[in-house]
C-alpha cells in the first residue's frame, strides 16, 4: 500500500508539472548581457563575460534536483576573468552547457560544452581546459538561426534553437527561455557581422559585365569556367547564394517545399527533364509555380537557363530548344533582378550575334521584347497560354457584349483590360461615343468590372480554374464588354450598336430588381422583351423562362402578401426551439423535431405550389400583353421599352451592390462619408456620373 501511494504521489507531481507548463505558469528567467568587444565595465570584467542572475525557484514545482541541475548549468555560463582571460581566448563571446539533439542513437539529446567565437560555434566533451573538441559549425552570412518555439517547449519542456550551417545543423535545447534567447541573439549577431558570401557564378557574372566590350576576354571566361556552360550532370549547389535552412517560406510547407537551397537543386533536375519529356507543359507549369511561390528562386532559374543555353553541344535540336521555350515563359511571367537582367540581356545579344536567323535568334528576340513589357503575374500561365508562348504566338480571347454577340481578339501575356476595351471600341465603331466602356468578368449571377491595368492572361487563367471546378453552363465565367458610365443618353443614335447596349443593360437591371417600377410596368417591359426576341405572338413560339423576363423578388412579394401573418412568421423561422436537457429531453426532442420537420416540409411544398401558381398567373398576363403588341418591330420594341425605363429619375446611373458593416468607429463615420444616404441603413444605392446618390428600395 505505501508503494502504491508513493507512485500516485509521483504521478500527480509530474501531472501538475505538465499542467503548469501548458497553462501559463511562468518561470523566473535568467537575465543575460552580451557586450561588444571594445566595451569594458567599471568593475574590470572582460567584454566577453556574461552576467547571470540565478532564479530562486522554478514554476513546475521540482525545486530539488532541478535547482541543482540549473545551478550547475548556469554557473557554466559565467566567464570568470581568472579562469579564461582575454589573452588566452580573445575572440570568445559566450560559452556554456547545452543539450544537442543527436540522431541515429537511442539517446536523443546529449549534454555538451558549447563555445561561440567570432568565426564558429564549437562544442566540446567538457568544460575543462584541454577538453576534446567534438564538432564545429563555421558561421558565415548564409547561416541562419531559428528562434525558440513555444509549442516545442510545451511538448518537450525545453526551449530550443536551431543553427543551420553549410555542412551541419545544430538543434540545441535548454530549460530556460532567456538562455535560449541569449544564445540565439549572440549567434545572429555574429552572422550579421559577416561579409556577404559570393558564389563563383556571381563573381563570373561581374567579370562578364566589366568586360562586356571585350569579346576575347568574355570568351576566355566562358572557356575556362565550366560553371557558365551547359552540363549534363546534376547540380549539387545553387548558382546563387541562399541561406542555409532558411524558414522564411514555411507558410508554403503544405505544398511540399523544402528549403530554398534544396528547391534550387530540384529545379535544375526539372530543367534537365525537359530534354527527354514528351509533354513539356506540366514541367514548365511546375517550374513557374515554384517560382511564383518562392520568389528568390526566380533569379536562380534565370541563371540556370542561361547556363543551359550557353555552348550547347547540339544547339539546333528540339531537346535544346525546350530550354528556350521555358526561358520564353519565364520572361512573360517574372522579371529577374537588376544584375541578373543585365546578364540575361547580354546573353541574348551574344546568342543572336553567334546564331543569326536561327530559332535561337527568334526566341532571343521574342524574349527581349517581352522583358520590356512584363509585369509580375499573379497566376501561373494556363496550359493554352504556355503552348502559345512555346510557339511565340498570340492567344485567342473571346469577348462577349450585350446580346448574343461576341468578338475574338488575339492577346499577348502583357495585354491589359484597357487595351482590350479600346480594341473592342474600335472594332464595334464606338470611338466617337461620349459614354465610357469597360471590360467585365461575368457569369449568370455575378459580374464585376476589371481594373484597367489588369492582365487579361491572369483573368483567363482564373476562369480556367473556376470553370473546371464548376462545370454547369450557367456558372461559366466569361469576359464581357459593356457600358460603364452613361454620360449622355439622349444623343445615342437608334441605329447604333450602343443603342442596343443601352437596351440590353437596362433589361439586366430590370431582371435583377435594380430598376424600381410597379408590377404593371414590369409586365409590360417583359412583353416588349418577348416582342423584341420572338416577334409577333405565336402559341408555337418557345418562350424563355420567366426569370429572364420578370424579377423574381416580385413573385416572392406576391406570395408573401397572399399568405396569412402566421404562415409568414412560420416561413421566416428557420430553427425550432430547443428543449432544456433533462431526463425526457431525448425522447421529447426526437418527437418534436420529427413533427417540426414534417410541418416545415408541408410549408415548403405549399410555398412552392403558390410560387408556381403566381408564376403561371404572371406569365399569362405577360402573354396577353405580348398579344397586344402585334406589328411592333425590334426598333419599336426597344424605343417603347426605354420610354418606360426613362420614367425613373435615376435612369442613366451606374448601380453598385454595396454591403455595409459597422466598425468600432460606428455607423456615423459611414454617414459622414455618404451624407446623402440618410439615417436608415441601406443595402444598395445607385451612383450617377455626376456623383449623386439615389437610394433604391
Amino acid at each position: 500500500m505505501p508503494l502504491h501511494g508513493l507512485c500516485w504521489l509521483l504521478c500527480c507531481r509530474q501531472g501538475f508539472s505538465l499542467l503548469g507548463r501548458d497553462y501559463g505558469e511562468k518561470e523566473e528567467e535568467e537575465s543575460f548581457e552580451l557586450r561588444n568587444k571594445e566595451d569594458l565595465t567599471p568593475s574590470g570584467r572582460s567584454p566577453a563575460e556574461v552576467t547571470v542572475s540565478q532564479p530562486t525557484h522554478t514554476a513546475n514545482g521540482s525545486n530539488g534536483l532541478l535547482r541543482v541541475w540549473v545551478s550547475e548549468e548556469m554557473k557554466s555560463l559565467v566567464l570568470e576573468k581568472n579562469k579564461v582571460g582575454l589573452d588566452e581566448e580573445p575572440e570568445l563571446l559566450v560559452k556554456g552547457w547545452l543539450l544537442l539533439e543527436v540522431r541515429g542513437n537511442w539517446i536523443k539529446q546529449r549534454r555538451y560544452w558549447f563555445v561561440l567565437s567570432q568565426d564558429s560555434l564549437d562544442y566540446y566533451s567538457g568544460s575543462e581546459k584541454g577538453a576534446r573538441r567534438l564538432g564545429t559549425l563555421v558561421l558565415t552570412s548564409l547561416c541562419s538561426v531559428i528562434w525558440p518555439d513555444k509549442q516545442k517547449y510545451k511538448e518537450t519542456g525545453f526551449w530550443n534553437i536551431t543553427v543551420f550551417g553549410r555542412k551541419h545543423c545544430y538543434r540545441l535545447y535548454t530549460r530556460h527561455f532567456n538562455e535560449a534567447v541569449h544564445w540565439a541573439c549572440a549567434i545572429q549577431k555574429i552572422i550579421d557581422t559577416k561579409a556577404p558570401v559570393d558564389t563563383p557564378t556571381q563573381l563570373l557574372i561581374r567579370d562578364i559585365e566589366e568586360n562586356k566590350f571585350h569579346p576575347e576576354v568574355v570568351e576566355h571566361i566562358y572557356q575556362h569556367n565550366p560553371i557558365l556552360k551547359y552540363t549534363q550532370g546534376p547540380l549539387y549547389a545553387p548558382l546563387l547564394p541562399f541561406p542555409y535552412g532558411s524558414l522564411e517560406h514555411t507558410y508554403h510547407s503544405g505544398k511540399g517545399y523544402g528549403s530554398v537551397r534544396e528547391e534550387a537543386v530540384k529545379l535544375f533536375n526539372c530543367l534537365q527533364q525537359l530534354e527527354s519529356s514528351r509533354e513539356p507543359v506540366p514541367i514548365i507549369q511546375g517550374v513557374l509555380q515554384t517560382c511564383l511561390d518562392l520568389r528568390p528562386l526566380r533569379d536562380e532559374v534565370y541563371c540556370q537557363l542561361v547556363k543551359q543555353t550557353s555552348h550547347t553541344p547540339a544547339p539546333y535540336t528540339a531537346a535544346h530548344l525546350r530550354y528556350w521555350q521555358l526561358l520564353t515563359c519565364m520572361s512573360c511571367t517574372f522579371l529577374p533582378g537588376p544584375s541578373v537582367l543585365k546578364y540575361l540581356r547580354f546573353h541574348l545579344k551574344r546568342v543572336q550575334s553567334q546564331n543569326p536567323e536561327s530559332e535561337m535568334d527568334n526566341y532571343a528576340s521574342f524574349i527581349n521584347e517581352a522583358l520590356d513589357k512584363t509585369k509580375c503575374r499573379e497566376c501561373v500561365p494556363c496550359w493554352e497560354e504556355i503552348q502559345t508562348l512555346m510557339n511565340r504566338e498570340k492567344m485567342p480571347c473571346t469577348v462577349h457584349y450585350p446580346g448574343p454577340g461576341s468578338c475574338q481578339l488575339y492577346i499577348s501575356s502583357h495585354t491589359t483590360a484597357n487595351e482590350v476595351a479600346r480594341r473592342m471600341q474600335e472594332k464595334l465603331g464606338l470611338q466617337e461615343s461620349k459614354n465610357t466602356f469597360a471590360l467585365y468578368k461575368q457569369n449568370s449571377v455575378w459580374e464585376q468590372p476589371l481594373a484597367g491595368g489588369a492582365l487579361i492572361a491572369d483573368v483567363l487563367t482564373r476562369f480556367v480554374n473556376l470553370n473546371s471546378k464548376d462545370s454547369e453552363a450557367k456558372s461559366q465565367w466569361k469576359l464581357c464588354f459593356k457600358l460603364y458610365c452613361l454620360l449622355d443618353t439622349e444623343s445615342i443614335s437608334v441605329d447604333s450598336i450602343e443603342y442596343l447596349f443601352l437596351f440590353e443593360q437596362c433589361h439586366e437591371m430590370v431582371v435583377r430588381g435594380q430598376l424600381p417600377a410597379c408590377e404593371e410596368d414590369l409586365q409590360t417591359l417583359a412583353a416588349l422583351r418577348l416582342q423584341f426576341l420572338m416577334g409577333d405572338f405565336s402559341t408555337h413560339a418557345p418562350c424563355p423562362p420567366l426569370d429572364e423576363l420578370f424579377p423574381n423578388h416580385m413573385l416572392e412579394a406576391r406570395v408573401l402578401v397572399s399568405l396569412s401573418p402566421c404562415q409568414v412568421a412560420a416561413q421566416g423561422c428557420h430553427s425550432t426551439q430547443r428543449f432544456a436537457p433533462g431526463l425526457l429531453a431525448g425522447a421529447l426532442w426526437s418527437h418534436t423535431a420529427t413533427a417540426a420537420h414534417k410541418q416545415k416540409m408541408k410549408q415548403d411544398i405549399h410555398l412552392r405550389s403558390r410560387l408556381k401558381e403566381e408564376a403561371a398567373a404572371v406569365m399569362g398576363s405577360i402573354l396577353e400583353r405580348w398579344r397586344g403588341l402585334a406589328g411592333y418591330g425590334c426598333r419599336d420594341s426597344i424605343a417603347a421599352y426605354l420610354t418606360i425605363a426613362r420614367q425613373w429619375s435615376g435612369f442613366g446611373c451606374t448601380l453598385y451592390e454595396v454591403d455595409f458593416y459597422i466598425e468600432s468607429c460606428g455607423w456615423a463615420s459611414l454617414l459622414h462619408l455618404c451624407p446623402c444616404i440618410g439615417k436608415e441603413r441601406p443595402k444598395r444605392w445607385s451612383l450617377s456620373p455626376t456623383a449623386r446618390s439615389v437610394p433604391t428600395a
